[in-house]
């Protein structure tokens, strides 16, 4: 058993079992007060900008409105307790439990589009789909600058969702019928957070996550292009590692990144839910509501 300390309070935190991490099922094992059904409304009304039931409130109503423009963009990642998100050989399957890996569905299932860099989508030919949770799939964007990605990827099932590729001006990628390309101006070879959230805002698309990998993650948290950062720490020590954020150091740790942040406990896990609004630029206004 794990002790936190969180507000005051100690928790014992459950251990996980071996078969956790199998992930058969949905929901495996609900936080107090959460029941499946009180899940299966959210997505719906959420989006209809109505009141949520508790849990989800505190956890998903911060993603209902805009507080800079009409965007909502909440970045997502898991590590482990020494902050590692895949060993040092890339693996990451799986760092989070059954919970964690449901707050990521959730979250996919209340926003607009999931959006991953190509290097993620090489290396993990992820779906970027609602499976482990009630509520309908996203839009699926890959920043692929270079054109990288093939047409076999799984984040071109066509499967009803529109599906979009944010090219450099210049990139000749064959991509499958019905991907919609975008090209935008790169510097340096890459694309800067804020053209891409100005290209998905005139294309509809209001609540977005920036899903992975942590470099994607770490330049929108940088540009000031992210309105929430949600963390899913696992009760693991890898040792060694990727870390999950990147950014220019800082020389004091009174120069450090303190954003203001609830705690959420996820069975064994813990969100760290922050609130990056104050300093995120304005990019715009989303042409359409999807």
């Amino acid at each position: 058993m794990a002790v936190l300390v969180a507000f005051g309070v100690i928790e014992l935190m459950r251990s996980f079992s071996s078969q956790d991490f199998g992930f058969h099922g949905v929901d495996l094992v609900p936080d107090e007060g959460d029941t499946v059904d009180s899940w299966a409304e959210v997505p719906a009304s959420l989006r209809a900008l109505q009141p949520l039931p508790p849990p989800w409130e505190q956890r998903f109503g911060p993603l209902r409105t805009g507080a800079v423009d009409d965007l909502v963009v909440v970045g997502q990642f898991g590590q482990s307790l020494d902050g590692r998100v895949a060993t040092e050989t890339g693996h990451s399957h799986y760092i989070n439990g059954p919970e964690g890996l449901a707050h990521l569905h959730r979250l996919r299932a209340v926003v607009d589009a999931v959006v991953v860099g190509v290097g993620t989508a090489l290396a993990d030919d992820p779906q970027l789909t609602v499976r482990h949770v009630a509520g309908p799939n996203p839009a699926r964007v890959v920043i692929d600058p270079r054109g990288r990605i093939g047409a076999c990827a799984r984040v071109f099932a066509a499967d009803g969702v529109r599906r979009l590729v944010l090219s450099a001006e210049g990139a000749t990628a064959q991509l499958p019928a019905g991907v919609e390309r975008v090209l935008l101006p790169a510097i340096d070879g890459a694309i800067a957070p804020a053209a891409i959230l100005a290209a998905l805002a005139a294309r509809g698309f209001k609540r977005i996550m920036i899903e992975g990998g942590s470099y994607t993650v770490s330049r929108f948290l940088m540009a000031g292009c992210l309105d929430r950062l949600h963390i899913v720490v696992a009760p693991i020590i890898l040792g060694a590692g990727r870390g999950g954020v990147a950014l220019p150091p800082v020389l004091r740790c009174e120069d450090a990144l303190r954003p203001p942040m609830r705690l959420h406990r996820l069975d064994g896990e813990v969100l760290f839910d922050c609130d990056l609004s104050a300093r995120r630029i304005a990019v715009g206004r989303a042409k359409t509501s999807t």
